[in-house]
This record gives C-alpha cells, structure tokens and sequence, in this order.
C-alpha cells in the first residue's frame, strides 16, 4: 500500500508550537516591479494557455504560489495596459480579475494575501485603467471594480462614485459606456438583497451621487440617438448606452421607489415609452440569432415596465395604458426570429405581471381580449420552433437546463405559461374553455398526419401543462392543479401512447414531452399509473436522443424520491424488484451513450435507486463496483462536472454502506477495487476529489473492527501534511478520518507512530486558532482524549490547556465556549476529578476555581445537544462527588452553585442566547477557489456517545453519587444543600434521589 506515499508533499510536520496570531497573517515575500519579472510572469501567463497538461498544471500552480507575493497584481496590471501582446494582455486581465475574486475579500483567521499598499494602488489606477482599455479588458477589470465595490463601497472607497461620475462629461461614450458598465456590475446586487439600514443608507448616497447626472445623461443620450439617427456606428454606441442606463434604472428602483425617481418620472417614462415604439431600420440586423441593441433596449425597457406595474403601481397608474398597448403591438408585430426571445418573453412577462394585480382586472375581462390574446400571443409562443428542434438534438445540455431546471426563465414557452397562470387567477373558466378548444384541434390535427404533424401535439401537451399547473415545487413537481383539467384521462388518451410505442427512437421531442408530463405531475397521478410507467421509463433510458434518455433517468430518480405512508417511499423495493436488473443495465449502458459519458441525471438516478433498492442491490453490486471506479479514474483526469462527480462517490458510498452491512467482511474487496483509484488522485492532488477520498476511506475505516491495517497506517504521517490542511475544503473530512484512525487505532498510534503525535496535536493547534474551524480542532482533541493511551499524551497536556486558554482570552465565542466545556468535562469522565484540578492548578495556582466559577457555572446552560449534555452533566457529578477539593478547600464555596448550574442544565431551557456583536463565520461564505467541503449524505457518520450506556439518566448518577458522597462525610452534604441551594433546585432534587430510591446522610 506505499503507493500511497505522496511524493509531491514533502512538506514541514505541524508541531505543537505556541505562535502569535500575528505569523498567520503575514504576506509573502515581494516582487519587484522590474523587466524580469514581467518578463518571466509573460512567460508563465503563456504556459496557463498551453493545452498540455504537463506545462499548464506547473505554471497555475506557480502563480498560485505567487499570489501573496507585494506587487504581484500591479505586475498583472501592468501587463495588461503595456503588454505587446494581445494574447497575453487578456490573459492578464482575466487572471487579476480571478485574483481579486479569491482574494479581495479579507476573512477573519484566513491570510490576507493582499498588502495594504497593493490595495491603495490598485484603487488608486483601476478605473482609469478600465477606461482606457479596449473592450475585452474594460469588461474583466469592470468586473473587478465590482468585486471590490462590493467590499469596499462605499466605507472603504467613498470617492468611487464621484471619479465615475465626473467622467459623463468627457463625451466620450467609450468612456460613458464603461463606467455605465462597471455601474450596472456594483449597482446589481441592489435587485437581491435583503432590506437593511446599512443598504438603504447606501443606496441613498449612490441616489445622491448619481440620479440626476444619470437622468442627464439620458435625456442627452436620446437627443444625440435623433441628430445621429443616420450614423449607424454612432447610434451602437448610444443604443448600448441606452441599455445600459436602463439596466441601471431597474436597479436603482428596485428595493423601493426612490423620491428623486417618482418625481422624475414623466421624464423616463416617456423616453421609455418612446423608445418601445421607436423603429430604426439601421439598428435592424440580419441575424436571426443574435439579439440585436434595439431587441436589448426594448426587453430591459418591458422589464422596468413590470416593475413599477407590480411595485408601485398606484404612482404607475397614469402611464400604464399606453404601455399595455405599445407591449401588446411590439407582441404582435414581433416575428418567431430566436433574436426576439428575450424582448418577446419579457414583454409576455409584462402582462402577466398586470393581468394578475386586482386593479387591472378590468383590462382582461372582455371575452374577446382574452380569446385575442390566447390567440395572437399564448398559442404562437408555445409553438416548438425549427430553432428549438436543432437545440434538443445539437445542444442538449442546454435544452436540458433551459425546460428541465427552471432557468427557462428567458424564453418564449416559459412566459407564455406564466400568462396562461396569470390569467387562470381571475378567469380560469372562461380560459380553460379556450385553451380546451385549441387542445382538442391540435390533436386532432396530429392524428391526421402524426409523421407531418407532431409538433402540434408538443404544442397541446405543453398547452395542458401551462393550464393545469398552478403551483410547483423542485422536490414535488405540481402540488395544485387546475380542477377543469381531467390529467389522469389525458394521460391515458394521450401520454401513455407515446411511452409504449416499441419503437423508443421515433418522435423524441413527444417521447420527451410524455416523460417531462408523469415527471411533473407525479404527484397527481394515481399510483398504478406511475407502476405502469416505470418499466415504459426503464426503456426510454436506451433512447438514441440525449434528451430523451436524460429525461426518463431524472423522471425515475423523481419519482423514487417520493414519500408514501409512514415516510416509506412511494415506490418500494419489492414493487421494483421484476425491473431491477433491467433498470441497473439500463442506467449504466447509458452513461456509455455519446454525450452522456458524465450525465449528471443518470448518475444521480443510478445514485437514488441504490439508495432505494438498498439489499437487493447486493448481487449486483461487484460488477457494478468495477465500472463506478472505472468511471472515476476517467473523471479524475480532468473533473468538469461536480454534480455528476458528487453522485458517483454518493453511488460508491453507498455500495460500501449496503454490502458491509449484510457482510462486513466485504470491507476488504472494496478497499482493494478503490485504493488504487484513490492513490493516483491524492499524488496528482485532484483537490476537488480530495474531500471526497477523505470521506469515502472514513467510511471504510470505520467498516473495520477494532484495528487499523497497514494500508492505512502508511498514509497516515501524510494526513498531517500542513499543505492539505490549508484547503477548507479538506478540513471537515480530513477530520473525520483521523478520528477514525484514532478510534480504531488509538494504541497502535501511540506504539507504532508516537513521533506523529505532536504532528496530530498541532493539526489541532492550527484548528483552534481558527473562529470558523475551532469546533473541528475540538472533534480531534476529544478523539484523542478518549482513545489514546493517557500516557502517551501525558506530556502534552499542560500544552493543551495553555492554548485553549490563550484562545479564550483573544476570542471568546459561544461556539468556542460551548466546544471548550464539553472537553473539560470530557477529559473530567476519562481521567478524573482529580487530574482535571491538578492540570489545572498546575498551570496557575487557584485555576480550577477560576474555572469553574468564571466559565462552567455561568456558561453550561449554553451546551446544546443530547450527547454533548450528558458529557457535561456526568463530568459535572465526577467534579462535585470524586474530586477532594471541592469539600474542604477555597473551592467548596463553589459546590453549590456549581450543583445549581447541573440541575440548571437538566431542567432549565437552553440558553441559545448569543452576544450582540459576535460575528458567526459561515464556512459557506469563505471566498476562495477550493471547492467547499461537499459533504456525502451517504457517507454520513453515526452520532458517536463516548459514555456510552455505562451512564443510562444523568440525574439518577447525580443522586447515586450524592448518596456514596455523603455515605463518606455524613452530614455535610445535607448541611451545604439546606444553606445555599434554592427552593426550586433543592425540589428537583429530592425528585432525583426519589426516583434512584436514595438519601442522604
């Protein structure tokens, strides 16, 4: 097993050293702003762009090393503004950008890898920079500017707003445009964010700064759009100028109606308006793709529309008929050209934003307006297009995301769906009798003609979906439907047609119309039709067409999600069990489709009926193992697919997870048929697969009885190599599998490979220094409490205290705290009262009191959880009944507010409160280019009790160990209770003593 020697990290052990704070955030070394550097920098900027792994790999990773080097970026920008090459000037441009992404952000514990005067310098010349580029790189450092914006506007970086806004009167719409454009990308996160003083307070200064001289420039725009109206090149520039100053007015109007806005808007909407009917035969391009500055102009202009019909609609009110009209012409008159796409669904999305506010009921209600509009807008938008055919066989994975994962959000089907729904708020009947008309020719027609006619039947199955589906969600697909929609009838006359046709290849637009339809309307169709389509799905998974065999994995993986009675799924085992060895066969033969070699759908579908068919996978799973490892090996090369990557390791956890659980001897073949895989991933560092070989060999680890085979004993010194330990991404899972090693091989560690124990402890070290990862370097140090042998740490444990205290003294927190007691109290369970007073007074004399008075009395309350609790409470009784002190020293003061603080922790509710100004870090929110921790659900871990059952009720220890206490002393006990414990603990007390039919003497 010394493959898995990792010959590329020969890095410093940890050791378990006491450091200031103050190392941890220090820069790296500098670079000089000389020809050599820039030169050598051209050349590595050169490698990142070279196809051959064997040059690239070398040259990224140099650059990541570089990157907390001073002058580092300003060498980027000053390649990108002086470059020769253009090549290499982009190049520079994208790799700032991405550096300003990873790193800009400061972040509590992490290194700042940014010096303070790179940080001026880069504020200090960014925007001029941005100006002055040609159009590739103005968009990559806009980017940036954002990026910093985010952080640091306007506190940080208060004369931004002015610098930009100055540049509106150079004239110069290059320059215009980028600051418009570095705008919109500060300016756009007003449209998500939630309410706060801080953001309102913002975005009043941004109003402040930049309302009038945007309105200005508007207004001087349009006039300049009516003398140019001739000059083609000239009227590009003002109509993305236009789209871009709309774009701004949308986010600037979101979060509410600004004043400065409301009395201003006779001038916008008007302009606005104007430019919705405007018709300039020079902005009218060719290509049937691509939309063009006027088809841009126009779908921001009916979004603003929408916003202010749906927000603030009272103020709206007076120029919102003339709007209707001009949206419903540009509907009408608007051709199927793909280029119309974004304008059509837009302005569709207009109406359906009006039709459903109460107040504009009255627009819709003439039966004639309704047929017109399902007519002359609903139907011809529903149509499956010549260019939607090419994207389902050509473009797959984006037909895909775009109808399957609800990004759909820009077309035409999705809008016009979103106004049949609008509509069906207030007129449902008189709809649905429309829509049925229409339904019921359209079949008809196929039914003439199928092989001619087929896209009429997409048309009507689409139709139907739009009118019966009133509420959806990802997990149940439709939840309400339409009562006027008889879906199980159309499902029999119409769906299932399709699905038994013997010849799966034919018509797979309507093969995977009828699959989307049981998918989506699982939840209302009766069981036995969703038993008797599954083996029809089962088939589908052969189908030639991407879409279709997508399709009908994730319909299966849907519909083996679904919860039947007593949280049972929906679909059992034994019901699957005729289909079993058909579905296996299927979902693997299709993962060796063209296409689909990293289909994510499969994957997941192959992931979940694992997870359903649980035992009855276990024949199949040997042969299945070969190709899952085989699979992952190909996808280590070059991982581009995390969601297809997370199912596979999920798929592989759970072949572990099903067979060692009807044969745990199993465990062994598994580790021979991944460990090779495993070993080729950690020597070429695939740090996205690392998390996850961390997670799966824990799995195994734990699989074994209690003893750790050499194989894994080899890797272990690598485990504490600091370089693994800087990725946050590793860190959760990197614990888990120490813990493992510790709790299958404590002793052996400490026999075997004692010199690695200060390297375990300093993993520890670096953990607890950090507010986002203590809790982890707390994992670790319980686990090496409770299963090393005592004398093997022995010498470390003043340390051990040392630093815990050093911590708490510089950042005190609640989960630092509650972490902390329940390791005290840990370590009280396994080597005493005593040698928990003794550890502590040797570090100063009086801790223990200190201790207890300042931290575990007032803080217990905050332990959460039911493991954590017992641990405290049975530490708490060895503290009060095992440890001399406390009845005849300074320390017996604190016995009975200590014993109050216990009955506290039984009865009391919990203390969640948490001080106002602490900052709790999401690991989520860490910035960085590691993948976050992902963690596998079906790698998952059982909740481990160290104490285990030797403790079965906490209270009736506390009222044994009170007995055998006060047997010692007699009297005392009775006497320390009846002076200082209050009325209310000394009731629940008694209850205790009761319950384990006990006194005190």
């Amino acid at each position: 097993m010394n493959a898995f020697m990792l010959s590329r990290l020969k890095c410093e052990q940890f050791s378990l050293l006491v450091c200031s704070a103050a190392q941890t955030r220090c820069h790296g070394s500098s670079m000089e702003l000389n020809d050599a550097n820039l030169q050598s920098l051209t050349e590595f900027l050169r490698k990142t762009l070279d196809p051959d792994p064997t040059l690239r790999r070398p040259a990224e990773k140099f650059l990541e090393s570089v990157e907390g080097s001073q002058n580092y970026p300003l060498l980027l920008l000053t390649l990108l503004e002086k470059s020769q090459d253009n090549v290499i000037r982009v190049c520079a441009a994208v790799t700032f950008k991405n550096y300003i992404k990873r790193n800009w952000r400061i972040v509590e514990d992490e290194p700042n890898k940014i010096s303070d005067p790179d940080r001026t310098a880069i504020k200090a010349n960014i925007v001029n920079l941005m100006l002055s580029s040609p159009e590739q790189i103005q968009k990559q450092l806009s980017d940036a500017i954002s990026i910093i914006g985010r952080e640091d506007f306007p506190q940080k970086w208060p004369d931004l707003l002015t610098e930009m806004v100055t540049r509106f009167r150079s004239g110069d719409f290059h320059i215009i445009n980028g600051v418009l454009r570095t705008a919109h990308s500060i300016f756009k996160r007003y449209r998500h964010e939630f309410k706060s003083n801080e953001l309102w307070t913002e975005i009043k200064l941004v109003l402040d700064t930049f309302a009038l001289p945007l309105t200005e420039l508007f207004k001087a725009t349009i006039e300049l759009c009516q003398t140019q109206a001739t000059d083609v090149n000239a009227l590009k520039i003002l109509f993305s100028s236009l789209t871009l100053i709309s774009k701004l007015f949308y986010s600037l109007n979101f979060q509410d109606l600004p004043e400065f806005f409301e009395d201003n808007m006779e001038t916008w909407m008007t302009n606005f308006h104007g430019l919705l009917t405007l018709d300039n035969k020079l902005l009218q391009t060719e290509d049937e793709e691509e939309a063009g500055l006027l088809e841009l102009l126009k779908s921001q202009i009916c979004d603003n529309a929408a916003l202010y019909a749906q927000k603030y609609d009272e103020e709206f009110q007076p120029y919102l008929p003339r709007f209707v009209t001009a949206i419903w012409n540009l509907l009408v008159s608007t051709g199927q050209e793909v280029k119309y796409d974004l304008l059509v669904s837009n302005a569709i999305q207009f109406l359906a934003s009006v039709c459903e506010r109460p107040h504009y009921k009255h627009l819709f209600e003439d039966q004639n307006t309704l047929t017109s509009i399902c007519e002359k807008v609903i139907v011809p938008n529903m149509e499956f297009r010549s260019a939607d055919e090419e994207a389902f066989e050509d473009n797959s994975e984006e037909y895909i995301r775009r109808d399957l994962e609800g990004s759909d959000i820009d077309t035409r089907r999705r809008a016009a769906c979103d106004l049949v729904r609008g509509l069906c708020k207030f007129f449902e009947g008189p709809v649905t009798a429309i829509f049925s008309g229409y339904v019921n020719s359209m079949l008809t027609e196929y039914a003439k003609n199928p092989g001619q006619n087929w896209k009429h039947k997409d048309a009507a199955i689409y139709l139907v979906t739009s009118l019966a589906s009133k509420a959806q969600t990802q997990k149940h697909g439709i939840t309400q439907a339409n009562e006027l929609v008889n879906l199980t009838e159309f499902f029999v006359n119409h769906i299932l047609t399709d699905l038994k046709s013997p010849n799966v290849n034919e018509f797979p637009v309507l093969k995977a119309d009828a699959i989307k339809y049981v998918m989506i309307f699982r939840s209302q169709l009766p069981k036995e039709q969703l038993l008797q389509a599954v083996p029809l799905l089962i088939t589908h998974l052969q189908a030639e067409s991407t879409v279709e065999h997508t399709y009908a994995a994730h319909a299966l993986e849907r519909l083996f999600t679904m919860r039947g009675p007593n949280n049972s799924t929906h679909i059992t085992p034994t019901e699957m069990a005729p289909f079993t060895e058909q579905l296996l066969s299927n979902l693997f033969k299709a993962l060796a489709l063209p296409g689909s070699e990293e289909n994510e759908y499969i994957m997941k579908a192959i992931m979940r009926s694992f997870s359903l068919l649980q035992e009855a996978m276990v024949p199949y799973i040997p042969t299945l193992i070969g190709q899952l490892t085989h699979k992952l090996l190909l996808v280590s090369k070059n991982p581009s697919k995390p969601h297809f990557n997370h199912y596979l390791f999920e798929s592989l956890c759970l072949s572990v997870r099903i067979t060692c659980k009807a044969n745990p001897a199993t465990v062994g073949s598994f580790e021979e048929a991944l460990f090779p895989v495993f070993t080729e991933i950690l020597q070429n560092d695939v740090q996205e697969f690392l998390p996850y070989v961390f997670q799966v060999m824990s799995l195994l680890l734990e699989m074994h009885s209690n003893s750790i085979p050499s194989s894994y004993m080899a890797l272990f010194p690598h485990l504490l190599q600091p370089v693994l330990w800087e990725r946050t991404g590793n860190i959760p899972p990197l614990v888990r599998l120490l813990q493992a090693y510790l709790e299958k091989g404590g002793a052996s560690i400490a026999s075997s490979a004692s010199d690695k124990i200060p390297g375990l402890l300093g993993v520890f070290q670096k953990l607890i220094a950090s507010k986002a990862n203590d809790h982890q370097g707390f994992y670790l140090l319980n686990s090496i409490i409770e299963h090393m042998p005592p004398e093997s740490i022995i010498q470390y444990r003043k340390q051990i205290y040392i630093l815990l205290f050093q911590r708490l003294q510089s950042s005190k927190t609640t989960k630092f705290i509650k972490s902390f007691l329940v390791f005290i109290n840990l370590y009280c369970v396994k080597y005493g009262a005593i040698a928990l007073q003794e550890v502590f007074d040797s570090i100063q004399p009086k801790m223990f009191g200190m201790v207890l008075e300042k931290i575990i009395v007032p803080e217990v309350q905050k332990v959460s959880g039911p493991i954590e609790k017992k641990i405290c409470a049975v530490g708490i009784i060895k503290i009060l009944t095992e440890c001399p002190a406390m009845m005849d020293t300074e320390y017996t003061k604190i016995w009975t507010p200590l014993l109050q603080a216990l009955i506290g922790l039984f009865e009391l509710p919990e203390d969640d409160s948490i001080p106002d100004d602490e900052h709790f870090i999401d690991i989520e929110d860490t910035p960085g280019y590691q993948t976050a921790f992902s963690q596998l659900a079906f790698a998952g871990k059982k909740e481990h009790d160290p104490i285990g059952d030797a403790v079965g009720n906490p209270k009736i220890l506390l009222a044994q160990s009170l007995h055998k206490l006060s047997t010692a002393c007699p009297g005392r006990v009775p006497s320390m209770l009846s002076t200082s414990l209050n009325a209310e603990a000394l009731q629940y007390l008694q209850g205790y003593l009761q319950a384990a039919t006990v006194q005190l003497l």
